[in-house]
């Protein structure tokens, strides 16, 4: 349909309206080739490119075949009016308008015409009829600049789409949560009515303002994830879902533990452990207490071999900034705890913890015991 479209345009607007393209396209099409290193897209361009010349070879031979034509049909139709066709005893009909004079013809009325068959060779030069004037051509440089100029616009917007696409494609999306739904749970998530699943807890908190709750505004989320275990060394007796999102500067991870251990109880128990600066607040309505301790750094080396994957000591990590919250005002047993680390060591104000917390505890789901 296209192609039809085309020949059905005038030479001098079809013939512009492909160079244009044609070296747009071709251009375009090299300059991503070799900035993407994609060969296939560069050797496409010069084929555009090649036609585009061809293209141009034609519309200059169209030009200067009209520029020689122009004085070689005024010098035949010239020749045509003076000596006529060359044929023996060719005639025009001449119409002469009678004019009055000193010596009027008495035979004939006033303002009468007389017609008469004269040879064409006799005929005076001012008594030759008026030849029609050939139509004026459009002027062919108007058209091709006026084609240049009404499909420059389209150059310009295949130049600029493709850069428009690409730094939208380009552009980083936050990072989601993974969907839990063929997740297999634990057989203490279905005994225990209160217990939220790791998926659950993800969608809590990977929140769109939770860089600004960090203090970090701009920054996106790099990764997203979520586990529905248990607790260590309670042979699956006790839910301990997780979730974690990463940003650039720092990690945050939340967990929910379903167990029996009161808020006021984890506190004298942070007093035999190695946490540091711990301090009790209060943060919904609930007990609290802010710790701090160091992360594990666990490197696992892939490369192949005889003896295959190794795995280097456990080295501490980063310290780490952690808020614990009771799971209810009455602090009947249970604990939220969101943790914030960064890999070069600096931690954000407890205020933003608590201001996270603030945030995320309430739109995690609360299901009433049973």
């Amino acid at each position: 349909m296209l192609g039809f479209l085309l020949r059905l345009l005038p030479f001098w607007v079809r013939e512009p309206l492909l160079i244009v393209l044609g070296s747009v396209l071709g251009v375009r099409l090299m300059y991503l080739g070799v900035h993407d290193r994609d060969w296939a897209a560069a050797g496409l361009g010069v084929v555009f490119v090649v036609f585009t010349a061809i293209r141009v070879v034609g519309v200059i031979r169209a030009l200067r075949a009209r520029r020689n034509r122009g004085p070689a049909a005024a010098h035949v139709d010239a020749a045509g009016v003076a000596g006529g066709d060359g044929a023996a005893g060719t005639q025009v009909q001449v119409q002469v308008q009678a004019a009055a004079g000193p010596h009027p013809d008495p035979a004939a009325p006033e303002n009468a015409t007389a017609e008469r068959a004269v040879p064409q060779g006799d005929v005076p030069e001012k008594a030759a009829p008026e030849r029609a004037m050939p139509e004026k051509e459009p002027n062919a440089w108007l058209q091709a600049v006026a084609a240049v100029a009404v499909f420059a616009a389209i150059g310009a917007a295949l130049w600029l789409v493709p850069d428009k696409l690409t730094s939208a494609d380009s552009t980083p999306k936050a990072a989601s949560c993974p969907s839990g739904e063929h997740e297999k749970l634990p057989k203490v998530y279905r005994q225990n009515s209160r217990a939220v699943t790791g998926d659950e807890l993800c969608k809590a908190l990977n929140r769109p303002d939770l860089a600004q709750l960090l203090g970090t505004p701009g920054e996106i989320a790099d990764t997203a994830s979520s586990t529905s275990g248990t607790a260590p060394l309670t042979a699956e007796k006790v839910a301990l879902p997780e979730a974690k999102v990463t940003f650039a500067t720092y990690s945050v991870n939340l967990s929910a533990t379903y167990n029996e251990m009161t808020t006021a109880q984890y506190v004298k128990l942070m007093k035999f452990g190695d946490e540091q600066d711990v301090r009790t607040l209060t943060v919904l309505g609930r007990p609290a207490v802010l710790s701090s301790d160091h992360t594990m750094k666990i490197e696992i080396s892939l490369g192949g071999g005889a003896t295959g994957g190794t795995g280097g000591p456990v080295e501490q990590g980063p310290l780490a900034r952690t808020l614990t919250v009771a799971l209810d005002r009455k602090d009947r047993g249970g604990y939220y705890d969101i943790t914030v680390w960064s890999e070069s060591g600096t931690l954000p104000d407890d205020s933003r913890l608590s201001a996270i917390a603030e945030k995320i505890i309430p739109t995690i789901p609360e299901r009433p015991a049973r």
